[in-house]
């Protein structure tokens, strides 16, 4: 069986890695280079956190499986993965009531939570008078690019072939089935399926191929200090971040999430806004997420910034990823939508596109884990027309 997965971002190479696992043969094409789109502008959140209940959070949970073996054959040290774990910390009582009842509810269906009602004592910097928060020692962390590029010679080794520079239309055959994808310079690539792991660009891909999805770009800044000795232990975040992530509000939200790096520096997010893909700086996100950052941990007062950088998260409506086979247009297979979580959420995405691929359900280690991941079906309901 031929594979073409179009994008060789961080969603696109998770597929091409179980695909070329599974001896199914695989193309990747892209029209730039490889994660430099969404995935080359995230923090590379691997987060169980900021999920509910439901279908994400499931495969959240399958994808964190996942990733400890990727970082296994990859080499933990080559992807800067990191399991540091995640603090949710909140500023007002009812904050923290709000929050204990969420993670509640993660626990029930299988995350590990642990109150924190002593928040300096996992980060001594934290600022003073915060009533507490959750830790979660399953969050975790990965340097997005260095990530995607390590599958993808993963899969080259397993038989992959990855060309990058290329963009692409749908080929056709008898009944509207997908049977290839012609590339800009007219070279007809045959296939039995076609991934549309396109990322922010999803929906355009899904228009080529004739099974347009409805994704839209949202807009984020992240912002990254000098170089500091290790000074924050977790991923942390305020507790109203759960909320923006859900929000379908266009305007602008911001939502302070602070962690370190291991080349020392602390990237701070995070920004949401519904602006198309208008790339200019805005300084007053900048302040704004600085301001956020600086009351939770104070010593930013007196850290240099060097530079912000800002990128397009795949939105869809329902904040759903789009996963799965495409029911108007036989041979097209979706992976796109993620938002904010595409890094966190690209193995399992790769692991159940394969599993649709060879008509197989999926099967887990740890089947309670995976409950409702069906290949057959799409995990969102907004995206594709039923």
């Amino acid at each position: 069986m031929e594979v073409v997965v179009v994008g060789a971002g961080i969603v696109g190479a998770a597929c091409a890695f179980h695909a070329a696992s599974a001896g199914l043969g695989v193309t990747v094409l892209d029209r730039g280079p490889v994660g430099a789109g969404t995935t080359s502008r995230g923090e590379g959140n691997i987060l169980l956190s900021d999920k509910a209940p439901g279908p994400e959070l499931e495969l959240a949970r399958l994808s964190r499986a996942l990733w400890d073996e990727a970082a296994g054959e990859l080499g933990a040290e080559s992807v800067e993965f990191e399991a540091k774990g995640g603090l949710v910390v909140a500023s007002t009582p009812e904050a923290l009531t709000t929050l204990h009842a969420f993670a509640a509810s993660q626990a029930a269906s299988g995350v590990r939570t642990e109150p924190a009602d002593r928040v300096r004592d996992l980060e001594p910097h934290l600022a003073p008078g915060l009533p507490g928060g959750v830790h979660y020692p399953q969050d975790a962390q990965v340097q997005p690019v260095l990530a995607a590029a390590g599958l993808l010679r993963a899969a080259v080794r397993r038989g992959a072939r990855v060309r990058t520079g290329e963009a692409v239309a749908a080929v056709t055959g008898p009944g509207g089935r997908i049977t290839g994808v012609r590339t800009a310079d007219g070279a007809v690539l045959p296939a039995d399926a076609v991934v549309n792991a396109a990322g922010t660009w999803g929906g355009e891909v899904g228009r080529r191929l004739g099974a347009p999805v409805e994704i839209l770009p949202r807009r984020g800044f992240v912002l990254v200090t000098e170089p500091l000795p290790p000074m924050i232990r977790h991923k942390v975040y305020a507790a109203d971040y759960v909320a923006d992530v859900a929000s379908s509000n266009a305007g602008l939200e911001t939502s302070c999430v602070v962690e370190g790096t291991r080349a020392g520096t602390i990237l701070i997010g995070a920004s949401r806004e519904r602006v198309g893909f208008d790339t200019a700086m805005n300084p007053a996100v900048v302040a704004a997420l600085a301001a956020q950052a600086c009351r939770l941990f104070p010593f930013l007062r007196t850290t240099h910034l060097i530079r912000a950088y800002r990128g397009f998260r795949p939105y869809c409506p329902d904040h759903l990823p789009v996963i799965g086979p495409d029911p108007r247009v036989p041979g097209v297979v979706h992976a796109c939508g993620h938002e904010g979580a595409g890094i966190g959420l690209a193995p399992g995405t790769g692991a159940l596109v394969t599993a649709q691929l060879l008509g197989r359900p999926w099967r887990g280690a740890d089947p309670a884990a995976h409950t409702g991941l069906l290949p057959d079906r799409l995990l969102t309901t907004g995206g594709v027309p039923k």
